[in-house]
Formats: structure tokens, sequence, C-alpha cells
């Protein structure tokens, strides 16, 4: 099953090639392509992507910044694989854990999330942050009738077929309580395994805000009701 791995990346020089090297160095013998969107970096995210050279990359590039969406939906396009992984670039997502997340698609999985939530021993972002994704997915489960435990997670698998059926929209952070909402308004199961997490500080880059939180429970009851 060949995987398009789609990595946003914004301000990201820093970490871009240890993720993509990880992403390669993790996946060993794994059909991969690898599409990386600068999404108008100010910091040379571009090049140091380009500089990682492995078969499978490309590096494509927004001359503004527009959000994790709309970088999405550019890669998307392009993509070329039967699944999509969303890969966030900061590493604080593990890609030795493809294995597990693709691992449902043999049994007719057709949406996988990465769970922060399911797994032990995870360490905690922000206080805010933590309680706030769990704000979320209660929200989610109210609204849906569904049983996700982190809908905010970063690492989120579909169908490449059924993601593009989806008509996504929101350009930023919004991406992902639309992407959730319009497959369970199609009764799409959202299936969710265990995964790692490796938090990092503000100080270090982290880009989310409480706002987004806000408005990723803006935008469910929207398209809930809508």
């Amino acid at each position: 099953m060949k995987v398009t791995v789609i990595i946003p990346a914004y301000n990201e020089a820093a970490t871009v090639g240890p993720c993509i090297e990880a992403v390669y160095a993790k996946n060993p013998g794994r059909d991969l392509e690898v599409l990386v969107v600068d999404d108008g970096s100010t910091d040379g995210t571009a090049d140091a992507a380009r500089r990682a050279q492995r078969p499978g990359l490309r590096v494509l590039r927004h001359e503004r910044n527009r959000g994790k969406g709309a970088a999405v939906r550019t890669a998307l396009a392009e993509a070329s694989g039967e699944v999509v992984l969303i890969q966030d670039a900061d590493l604080e997502y593990d890609p030795a854990e493809y294995g597990r997340l693709l691992e449902p698609f043999a049994s007719g999985a057709r949406a996988v999330y990465g769970s922060r939530i399911r797994a032990a021993n995870n360490p905690r972002s922000y206080f805010r942050y933590y309680w706030g994704g769990r704000l979320v997915s209660l929200w989610t489960n109210v609204l849906f009738g569904s049983s996700v435990t982190d809908e905010p997670t970063g690492y989120k698998v579909f169908e490449t077929g059924l993601l593009r059926s989806l008509d996504l929209r929101r350009d930023g952070f919004e991406f992902c309580p639309e992407v959730t909402a319009k497959l369970l308004r199609k009764g799409v199961e959202i299936r969710e395994v265990p995964i790692s997490y490796h938090p990092r500080s503000m100080e270090q880059g982290k880009k989310i805000r409480w706002r987004d939180g806000l408005m990723a429970l803006w935008t469910l009851l929207r398209l809930r009701i809508g």
C-alpha cells in the first residue's frame, strides 16, 4: 500500500529535516510519497526540506502563510498514495508508529486517528491544551454520538479518495474539526490506536493557541447543524 505522508510546515527549518529523515529511517521498505508544504515560511523551511533529498520527496510552497488546512489541501491535490497520513513537522509524533496507524486499513478501516489519550504514560502538554483537547473530543461525541478520545490529534490517516470527497474548505487548524465532522456526518467510523507523544513548548515553537480551541468547538457545531 502506497502511503502519501503530508507534512505541513511553517517556520520549521530546525525540525523539518530531522522529521523527513525519521519518516524514512523508521519506515524502511515502505512505499512512501512525502509531500512537504512550506506554508509561507520566512526561515528557510523549504530549503531545509529539499536538502533531505529522499526518493519520493517533493517540496511544495505557498507564497504566504495560509494555514494547516490549506497546506493539506495543496498536498492532497498532488497525492498519489492509496492512503494519506498527516505528519506534523515538529516531531511531537513519532514516525516509528506508522505501522500501528496503518494496520487497521487491512481490516477495512477508512479513517484512523492516533490517540494520545489511549496510550499510558504520555506526558501532557500545557494544562490548558490537554484539557482543551479533552473538551473538544467530548464536544465531538456529544454532537455526533461518536466515541473519539483525541479529536485534535496530529496523527490522522485517511483513504485518499475519501479525504478528497469531503470538500474540505477550512484553511487553519480548523482542518481537524472540519475533517472529523464531515467524516462523522458521512457515517464513517473513526478508529483510534494508541500513540506516543512528545510535546514541545512555546519556546520551542508550538503554534496552536487557545483561540484555536474555541474555533474547533464552533466549527464542529456549525458543521453539525449546517
